[in-house]
């Protein structure tokens, strides 16, 4: 520094010290950002200033901080610069300090838009944050006294020791926002794991992963879509800020650039979904950046979760699609392991059915043969006592009766409770379990030989439709509090030929039109 720069910055040298000491006190990126615009407005005397964050992807300006500007000249002016031209562009492509006295007369000041304040003197630095250009320092319109004559070496060295250290104080700053952001991430994942191993439905654990990450990624919305039989992916989860109906059903068709992606397992980073001619669903023009992340555990494909932002929003950062991928590994291993656990539960509850099944055959039925056994022994003996050979012969009836309900519920146990049963047995038990939530009791139900065996497909078709009209018959009739029904496949028709026989019974009172509380059905088989 010269001695002429040294005197002229002499006065000001307490206000750098304070400034250098205020600029970091903030670990909040943008509120550490919008300070150091605002404090090197002040040291220089600007009328104007601007803090330009470069996009190092993408290069251009990403944001800009202004001081100096109100509402009214922002909308004067509309859109910020975005890098690509005037001195705010040179400055992106050549990082270096400088000084422009008039800016009429430089021919890289051109391009301000119309409504944009006049300007006449102009000093920019670059802000580094270790080797990286992190954005750059603007300065116009030196105001006072010295404002005819524009900004000095000396605005320009206070600058350039402000940059230096607002370079410091950045880094400490995005550092600090990274650690917090990464944090977000890992709690937000770590929360979505919890609910969805806590027992949630297949469909809500899917809209749990939607949810969370459209929280975390800042995003207008979550969706996660899922293969679909005809080769395309279709939305069947999904989170917005109002009703996500209308995306719920939305199909990317087979064919797409986007779902050979997709389908292969890739991500797929979209700058503008609006415009981009991959994106093919009818509610793409409601949305800008997003990104599509595929759900894939153990090289299984779950299917893919989207984050799209609102159109004009902020393009996602190398960070957070990095952030976000993780998350997608982690729910789906997460949705993987929710699944297993289902099918553990649910194995769970087959054996244990499997186990009341065994206990009911080995124990209950034997004992209640055993018992039958005994009482019919004991009525042959006691044959000459009228009254105590009918007692006898009812007790033995009931026992049996009861065995063959035993073995029903066995067979039912035995039964897995979402799949159709294939036997004629399995779908006569399904025909009395629907008609049990009409009737509001279960019919006791009882077989006599082999039904499976003896009854062809069309007599089995037949006697089902009459039981289900003998039911709904059953229901019908006021008093009703028990339906018995009878397969016997050992029936003797009346021309001597086997037969096929079904019995419904009920106890309900006699009503005209209906004489009796039995419906008899028979055919030869």
């Amino acid at each position: 520094m010269n001695r002429e720069t040294g005197a002229g910055a002499a006065p000001r040298l307490p206000a750098l010290l304070e400034a250098l000491l205020d600029v970091g006190s903030d670990l909040d990126l943008r509120t550490t950002l919008q300070h150091i615009v605002d404090t090197a407005t002040d040291l220089a005397g600007a009328r104007y200033g601007a803090l330009g964050v470069i996009d190092p992807e993408r290069g251009g300006v990403s944001e800009l901080f202004t001081s100096g500007v109100d509402e009214e000249a922002r909308e004067r002016v509309g859109r910020l610069p975005d890098g690509s031209t005037g001195l705010i562009g040179h400055l992106v492509r050549e990082p270096r300090p400088l000084l422009v006295p008039d800016m009429a007369s430089d021919i890289r000041a051109a391009g301000l838009p119309p409504g944009h304040p006049v300007m006449k003197s102009f000093v920019g630095v670059p802000i580094r944050v270790r080797a990286e250009v992190f954005g750059n320092l603007y300065l116009t319109e030196k105001r006072g006294a010295a404002g005819a004559s524009g900004f000095t070496t000396d605005d320009l060295a206070l600058l350039r020791v402000l940059a230096s250290q607002a370079g410091i104080a950045i880094g400490n700053a995005r550092l600090y926002e990274t650690v917090r952001r990464r944090e977000r991430w890992i709690e937000g994942a770590a929360a979505c794991t919890t609910a969805l191993l806590a027992g949630e439905s297949a469909e809500d654990a899917l809209t749990t992963v939607a949810e969370q990450a459209r929280i975390l990624a800042d995003a207008s919305a979550g969706v996660v879509l899922q293969p679909t039989p005809e080769g395309g992916m279709e939305i069947v989860a999904a989170s917005t800020h109002g009703d996500p109906a209308d995306l719920i059903g939305t199909v990317i068709e087979p064919g797409s650039p986007v779902l050979e992606q997709l389908l292969g397992g890739e991500p797929v980073f979209i700058e503008d979904s609006a415009s981009d001619e991959r994106m093919t669903t009818r509610v793409r023009a409601r949305f800008g950046p997003s990104m599509m992340l595929p759900l894939q555990s153990g090289g299984r494909l779950i299917g893919t979760l989207a984050l799209p932002r609102r159109r004009g929003g902020p393009a996602y950062s190398a960070a957070e699609r990095l952030l976000a991928s993780q998350f997608a590994s982690q729910a789906a291993l997460a949705l993987v392991m929710a699944d297993s656990r289902h099918d553990r539960e649910r194995l769970a509850v087959f054996e244990d059915r499997d186990r009341i099944a065994r206990d009911l055959h080995d124990l209950v039925v034997q004992r209640l043969f055993a018992t039958e056994m005994m009482l019919e022994s004991t009525r042959r003996r006691a044959s000459g006592a009228a009254d105590l050979d009918q007692l006898l012969g009812a007790a033995v009836d009931e026992l049996d009766s009861t065995v063959q309900e035993v073995r029903t519920t066995i067979f039912a146990l035995q039964q897995p409770p979402a799949d159709a049963p294939a036997t004629f047995r399995g779908r006569v038990l399904r025909e009395t379990a629907g008609a049990a939530a009409l009737l509001g009791f279960q019919p006791s139900v009882r077989f006599t030989g082999a039904v499976d065996a003896l009854i062809p497909q069309p007599a089995a078709q037949r006697l089902l439709a009459e039981l289900r009209g003998a039911l709904a018959a059953a229901h019908r009739r006021a008093g009703v509090t028990r339906v018995g029904v009878e397969i016997d496949a050992k029936a003797t028709a009346a021309d001597g030929r086997a037969a096929v026989r079904l019995t419904v019974t009920d106890d309900g009172p006699a009503e005209p039109g209906h004489p009796g509380t039995t419906f008899t059905w028979e055919t030869p088989l």
